[in-house]
Parts: structure tokens; sequence; C-alpha cells
């Protein structure tokens, strides 16, 4: 039997909970999932090292951030040290909490957990807060991309083969259920399980037994079962691909992930979070992420999730070369707030039921006024840090061309 050596680091007394497991000596190579360890300010000011993974569905999520100007690092390290009371679920906002309550209530049971949302939303990072949170947490958490095994391996990476059971088997390997005993395995998009394997699964989570491949031995699996899917497995099992029976053990507790669209107040800490993350691993020096750049992330209705949102942030960071950050996005994906039309309009012209709007007189009026709030923030400053033309997400050739239009100058002091 394959010997398992499992590495764990520990600091200020607090297990890191997560344990990249060795198979005589090396890691799995079909393991995609690429540890390292990050310091991270916990709430109390100590430092503890955790384990991160670059695997597709890592996530942060991140509290709202109300800030007057531009994003200050000194007061968002405060929010992210102050925000840590869930563990690696970083933030307080109503959804966070929701589902920190939803991992706190399920996770000291051995019940299996299904867990919903959109591709890139962060479901494997609550599959590791429920393992940590777990009585099962110094033992292995081993994650399963069902969509990547070929369907001929299926059975053999689950449950293992002995050698000569089929061709290339030339020695006894463990399966994935084997690897995990005592801990917790994360099978990630479980939908994409074959019909025949289902019925094995099912009989794992029913009876907690199974046997390898070319073996006639049968052995017990001391493993809890997390499972996660972006596909609406209610419509899988009326189309006849996906086992109802299973369906039923697998969702015995469902914890939906919100998607980013739904959380757009905690963009701008996720945005800050990227920021210092791709600062670090990409060796690029730290632009400036202002307020303008926050608005227009939050314009964005983020199909690809917290995923999508980090990707954009890397190569925003590339570009910047330490300047500010400019983020080219479409601004059509979320709703624009109706705009309040200004006490000068004609409330007898307006239609009972109709909504209000802006004349083009009141429309330019109120641009000039925006412009003139910016520059007197900017203390007329048009370009470079905290200028009104970073300020307002503009070029200052274009700031300067619309100061000229409404005939806007630096007031001169008197003597």
């Amino acid at each position: 039997m394959a010997k398992l050596r499992s590495s764990r680091r520990i600091t200020g007394g607090m297990d890191t909970c997560f344990q990249p497991l060795e198979l005589n000596g090396r890691r799995p190579e079909d393991e995609l999932v690429r540890w390292r360890v990050a310091v991270i300010e916990a709430p109390t000011g100590l430092a503890r090292e955790v384990h991160e993974t670059h695997a597709p569905d890592f996530a942060g999520i991140l509290p709202h951030l109300d800030t007057p100007l531009e994003l200050q690092d000194p007061y968002l390290q405060q929010e992210v040290a102050e925000a840590k009371a869930f563990g690696a679920l970083v933030g307080h906002s109503t959804a966070l909490s929701h589902l920190a309550s939803q991992i706190d209530v399920v996770a000291p049971t051995e019940a299996s957990v299904l867990i919903l949302g959109e591709t890139g939303t962060g479901k494997e990072l609550v599959a590791h807060e429920i393992h940590c949170r777990s009585a099962r947490k110094d033992g292995p958490l081993v994650r399963v991309n069902c969509a990547s095994i070929p369907r001929e391996l299926f059975e053999s990476e689950f449950f293992g083969h002995m050698r000569g059971s089929f061709t290339g088997a030339v020695k006894d390997r463990a399966g994935r259920f084997e690897t995990a005993e005592g801990g917790t395995i994360f099978l990630d998009e479980v939908g994409e399980i074959p019909l025949d394997i289902q019925n094995k699964l099912l009989r794992i989570l029913q009876e907690k037994r199974y046997e390898r491949v070319g073996s006639d031995s049968t052995r017990c699996a001391n493993v809890r079962v997390v499972a996660a899917t972006n596909r609406d497995l209610k419509k899988s099992v009326a189309a006849g691909k996906f086992r109802e029976d299973l369906y039923y053990r697998l969702n015995v507790f469902p914890i939906q992930v919100p998607p980013l669209r739904e959380r757009l107040d905690d963009i701008p800490l996720l945005a800050k979070h990227f920021v210092d993350l791709s600062t670090r691993e990409l060796k690029c020096a730290k632009p400036r992420l202002t307020r303008a750049a926050v608005t227009r992330l939050q314009s964005y209705d983020w199909p690809g999730n917290v995923r999508e949102l980090r990707n954009m942030v890397e190569r925003a960071v590339i570009l910047a070369r330490g300047g500010a950050l400019d983020f080219d996005l479409p601004i059509t994906g979320q709703p624009v707030p109706a705009v309040r039309p200004s006490p000068q309009a004609d409330s007898a012209a307006a239609i009972p039921g109709q909504p209000k709007f802006l004349t083009e007189a009141e429309l330019q009026r109120r641009e000039r006024d925006n412009l003139l709030l910016v520059l007197e923030t900017a203390n007329w400053k048009i370009k470079g840090p905290d200028g009104a033309a970073e300020l307002l997400g503009v070029k200052p050739t274009t700031l300067i061309s619309r100061m000229a239009k409404w005939g806007l100058k630096k007031p001169e002091h008197e003597p």
C-alpha cells in the first residue's frame, strides 16, 4: 500500500486545516491544485498562515467599502483585518453573513453538502471552509475535478486499482476516496460523473463501502462527501442524465453561492485584494485603484464572476505600470439609476405615471457643476495622482477640453 505523508504548518497555535498529500513522496500528477502559504492578518492582530489555491473556482469574498475619493491602502487593510470573522471567507456583507451561517450549521455534522453556484463564484473556497470548521479538519481535503477525468478512468480514480487489473496498471494504486480517509473529499462538477459510476458513488454514500478495480476485497470509507456543480441537477434528473436517488443523497444540505453581480458592494475590496495579489505574483509596480475605476467595475454584470474580476485586475495591473488602473469594460450590464430632475424642471409638463427626465440645458448644467466640483476637490490639479482627470477617469487632454468648453479656470488668489 502506498505510503501517505501529509505536511502541516502551524503558526500561533492555529492549524491551517489544509494538508497537501504526497503519494510515495510525490504529489499526484493529476492534482491540478497548486498550494502556497500566504500570511493574512487576523482580527486579533496575530498573523496566521493559510493555504491558498490557484484552482479554477478560487474566489475571495470581501466586504463592502464606501470611500470618499481614492481607495487608500491603510484604510483598506484595516477593513480587511476587521472582516476576518468568517475565516477564509473575508467580509461582513449580508450575503456573506448568510453564507457563513449556513457553513457554521452544517460543518460540525457529517451530512453531505451540495454547493450550487455559477462558475467562478468560489464554490471550492466554501468547501475548504466547511472542511476547516468540521471535526475532520485534521484529516486531508482531497479535490476531484470530475470534468477532467476521462470516462474510462472514473472508477480507477475514485476507488483505485490493483496491479494487472487493466492495461497500464503496473502497480497498486490508491483511489481518491482512500486518499481522503478520515477527511473530506470534494467532488467538483459532480454533474459530469457517468451514470454507470453514479450507482457506485451512491453505494459509498449509503453503505460506506467500495472495492478497488480488480479486487474482491471490500474496503470501508470513512470520508465526508462535499459536492459542487454549476448545473441544474433537477433538470439532469428529469432528462435521465443523473440518478434521482444520488441527487437526494448529495442534496442533504444545499448551499447557494451568490454570483458577483448580486454582491456589487463587495467589489472595492475584492479589487484591492486582487491588486495586491497580482502585484506580488506578477512582480509589477503597485498601481493606484481610483474611485472612478471601482465605479466602472461596479457597472459591469460579471458573467464570469470573481474569476473574471481577478483576470481583469491582473491585466490592468500589467498595463498600468505603476500608474492608475484603467478597466476597459462595457457599462451596459447593470441598470443605470434613474436620474432625478432638477428643481427647475417643469413639473406641470410631467405626465402622470411617466418617469422624470432632464432637458439638454439641465443636463449640461449638471455636467458643468460636476466638473467644477471635481476640480475643486482636486485643488485644480489636472493630472497625476489624485488629479481631477484621474478622479473622473478621463484623459487629461479630455478634461482640459471640457474646461475650455465651460470656461472653467483656476481662480486667482488675491494678495
